[in-house]
């Protein structure tokens, strides 16, 4: 297997199933997918559009979705080696101490530990994630440092700091490819949320850490920490309506549940989740809390987002486009960018009638937040599959492959 085809996630797929000694037929019935429909995978005849898809199957082969995907990538720009290099930092400081120590340090003060934390948090939102990290190994011991000696009237926002910073550090992991150290920060931001009396900043904490349990494939953790959270958050939603944060967080909360029961097939509690956080989104309109910009305006990004995962193709464009969404006034260049990339997969999903359109909208989430999408394994096959479906060369298709560092060689046959 050469370097190129190595790039490819079916070619790892087929690597790894047959180190472990599956064939076809099992590997594709333990994945809930046919014998053909595996063999494409494995051939590059068929992109992994899904999510979902990519979970299944490495839970299928008994493997991380870092197996299949070749995560972390090798850095194509400065930005990128930029933001892989703080991950040492942030690692050393979520294991050199617990959520309950007080590290060994004099922190800043909480005034420039609360600014620096939001900056992290906003740089994230668009997408900046090598300015993010910069110093975030710091920035986790001090605010975590400061959050756990301060005095009573300074907890809130000492801890709010900290549980930023937390979700900041995982982002950036993330998106460079570290899911497990996004996970374990994550994780850091939950276990300090706890020792505050806080309800919308708990219910944060606990969106986040479903959302990187998530993208490990934990599902069932997952589901159990959203559905908790619902149900915990549920009377602070009820008790005030001046403060819109808790509802905010069951919505998102709502929301990622719909993703996660779409990745499974199941439409109908897919739907029934997306309604859920609509109605929530209505009632508060459009908000902001922790940055993260719940409201209806997510709520129809979300929409398509999970039209993806159950594979409606087309006619979630068509929707889309009907009402427009207007995700520029959000102001974040990160959901800007992932709601080109949608519109790019379901449109890709049509099998080759709209590659063209794809194209332009992948283009577009490239050239808005490059350090988001390059380092996205199913922005990176994307880019594979429509180069082996066009039949004339694009300028803007070469473009993406060379910014994103993929090959093309054609995969090799073999189906045992």
């Amino acid at each position: 297997m050469d370097a190129e085809e190595a790039s490819a996630i079916g070619a790892r797929a087929r690597m790894i199933r047959r180190r472990r000694g599956l064939s076809l037929d099992v590997a594709a019935g333990l994945a809930g997918i046919s014998k053909p429909y595996l063999s494409a995978l494995e051939r590059g005849q068929r992109g992994f559009n899904r999510r979902g898809l990519l979970e299944d199957l490495a839970a299928a082969l008994g493997c991380s979705v870092a197996d299949l995907t070749g995560q972390p990538y090798l850095p194509q720009d400065r930005n990128t080696a930029d933001a892989l290099a703080s991950l040492p930092t942030i690692r050393l400081a979520l294991n050199d101490f617990g959520p309950m120590d007080v590290p060994d340090l004099t922190p800043r003060s909480l005034d420039v530990l609360a600014i620096e934390a939001d900056k992290a948090n906003e740089r994230c939102g668009q997408a900046n994630y090598s300015l993010a990290g910069r110093d975030m190994g710091a920035l986790l011991a001090e605010s975590q440092a400061r959050a756990l000696t301060v005095s009573s009237a300074e907890r809130d926002r000492a801890f709010t700091a900290a549980i930023t910073a937390c979700f900041a550090a995982g982002v950036v992991s993330s998106r460079a490819g570290n899911i497990d150290l996004a996970a374990t920060a994550a994780r850091r931001g939950y276990d300090l949320a706890q020792q505050q009396d806080n309800p919308g900043l708990l219910g944060f904490a606990r969106w986040y850490w479903a959302c990187e349990l998530t993208s490990m494939g934990a599902r069932s953790r997952a589901q159990t920490v959203l559905s908790e959270g619902i149900h915990d958050l549920t009377p602070a939603v009820r008790l005030s309506a001046a403060d819109t944060l808790p509802a905010e967080l069951v919505g998102m909360m709502h929301l990622q549940q719909a993703r996660t029961a779409a990745r499974q097939q199941r439409r109908d509690d897919a739907y029934a989740h997306l309604t859920e956080a609509a109605v929530l989104a209505d009632r508060v309109g459009e908000r902001n809390g922790m940055r993260q910009h719940f409201g209806p305006t997510n709520v129809a990004a979300w929409r398509v987002s999970i039209g993806v995962e159950l594979a409606e193709g087309a006619k979630v464009y068509e929707d889309a486009t009907a009402a427009p969404i207007n995700i520029d006034a959000l102001g974040s260049r990160e959901r800007s960018s992932s709601m080109h990339f949608d519109l790019a997969r379901v449109l890709a999903q049509e099998g080759g009638p709209r590659d063209g359109d794809a194209i332009r909208h992948l283009d577009m989430a490239d050239r808005l937040a490059p350090q988001r999408i390059r380092n996205d394994p199913i922005a990176r096959d994307l880019v594979l599959t429509l180069h082996r479906r066009a039949r004339q060369r694009v300028w803007e298709l070469d473009s993406l492959r060379n910014r994103f560092g993929v090959g093309a060689r054609g995969l090799q046959s073999g189906d045992n």
